[in-house]
C-alpha cells in the first residue's frame, strides 16, 4: 500500500476494533433517528433543498473520508449501447451526480462516528493525487471503456493500496463488458464472486441477502410484483472481488444492482426509501466503505 493511501486508511480507521464498535454504538443510537427522518436532505419528492452541511476541522482535513467518483472520457463499451457521455440524465460517469454522494456522505455523518467531507470529488484516473483518495466509485460501469492511458494508472493505484467499486449494470451483455475491462487491468488474477458469509455483507449491518436495487422508476413500475430486477437476464445480484497477494480487496463489481439510485433517489418516494435506500442501499453502501477502510 502506498504511504499516502495507507496513511489516509490509517488515519480513518484508527483502532479498527474500537472504531467500528463506536460506529456500531453510533448506529444504534442513530438509526431511530433516520426513521423519523424523511427523505433526509429535502424531504420526499424535494431532494434538491435545503442541502445539510457541516465543518470539517481544518487541522483534520486529509483525514476525512472524501466520496471519488471516477469521469472516465469513454462511454459505450464493446456494444451497441447509448451514445453521450458524462453528463447528468444522459448516462457515462455521471450518473446519480451529485445527489447520490452527497446523500451518502450525509449519511454517513449522520448515523456513524466516520468523519466525512461534505464536498465529494471527481477524479480521473490519471491525476497525479488520485492516490489521496482510496476509495473510487465508477457507475454505468457495464457501458465504460477504459483509454489505454487509464489502464495502467489504475493497476498501479489499486496495487498500491486503492480501491474501485463498480456499480449500476445489469445483464449478460454488460457484464460481459465490464469483465473485459477489468481483465485488461488485471489480466491474471482471479474474479472471486463474494458469498453471502463474507464480512463485507456483515462488517456494520448484518445483511442476510445480497441487496439488490432497481433504479426508482423500475421499482415503482413493478411494485407489488416481488421484482427487483431490470432484465431477465439479471435476476441474480454479484459482488464480485478482486483480491492484492495479501488477500486485501482491491476491486468490488456490483452486478445487477443500482446502490448509486437508492442513494440518489430517496428523498422522491417514501416507499423507495423505506424498501430500498434505507433497507438495501445505504446498508450495503456503509458496509463496503467500512469494510475497505479497516481491511
Amino acid at each position: 500500500m502506498s504511504k499516502r493511501i495507507f496513511d489516509t486508511a490509517r488515519q480513518l480507521a484508527g483502532s479498527k476494533q474500537a472504531w467500528v464498535a463506536a460506529v456500531c454504538l453510533s448506529l444504534l443510537v442513530t438509526l431511530p433517528f433516520l426513521h423519523g427522518q424523511r427523505g433526509g436532505r429535502g424531504g420526499y419528492g424535494n431532494s434538491q433543498v435545503g442541502i445539510p452541511t457541516w465543518e470539517v476541522d481544518p487541522e483534520f482535513k486529509n483525514d476525512v473520508f472524501t466520496f471519488a467518483r471516477v469521469q472516465y472520457s469513454s462511454y459505450g463499451g464493446r456494444g451497441s449501447w447509448g451514445r453521450g457521455g458524462g453528463r447528468r440524465g444522459g448516462g457515462g460517469w455521471a450518473t446519480d451526480y451529485p445527489d447520490a454522494e452527497l446523500n451518502l456522505a450525509y449519511r454517513l455523518q449522520q448515523m456513524t462516528s466516520m468523519k466525512v467531507s461534505p464536498e465529494p470529488v471527481v477524479v480521473t484516473l490519471e491525476q497525479e493525487d488520485l492516490e489521496d483518495y482510496p476509495f473510487l466509485y465508477i457507475v454505468e460501469a457495464g457501458r465504460l471503456s477504459f483509454q489505454e492511458n487509464e489502464v495502467p494508472a489504475l493497476r498501479e493505484y489499486l496495487l498500491n493500496g486503492g480501491f474501485v467499486m463498480f456499480d449500476d449494470f445489469w445483464g449478460e451483455a454488460e457484464w460481459s463488458n465490464v469483465l473485459y475491462e477489468i481483465q485488461r487491468v488485471f489480466p491474471d488474477r482471479e474474479l472471486i464472486d463474494l458469498p453471502i458469509e463474507h464480512p463485507i455483507f456483515h462488517t456494520v449491518f448484518d445483511l442476510k441477502e445480497k441487496p439488490q436495487v432497481p433504479s426508482i422508476n423500475h421499482a415503482v413500475n413493478m411494485r407489488g410484483s416481488g421484482i427487483t430486477w431490470e432484465r431477465e437476464d439479471a435476476k441474480t445480484v454479484h459482488y464480485r472481488g478482486i483480491f492484492d497477494d495479501k488477500n486485501r480487496l482491491m476491486v468490488l463489481i456490483c452486478q445487477n444492482t443500482d446502490l448509486g439510485d437508492g442513494w440518489e433517489r430517496e428523498g422522491e418516494s417514501e416507499w423507495y426509501f423505506r424498501e430500498f435506500a434505507e433497507k438495501k442501499a445505504y446498508p450495503m453502501g456503509i458496509n463496503i466503505i467500512f469494510y475497505v477502510m479497516t481491511h
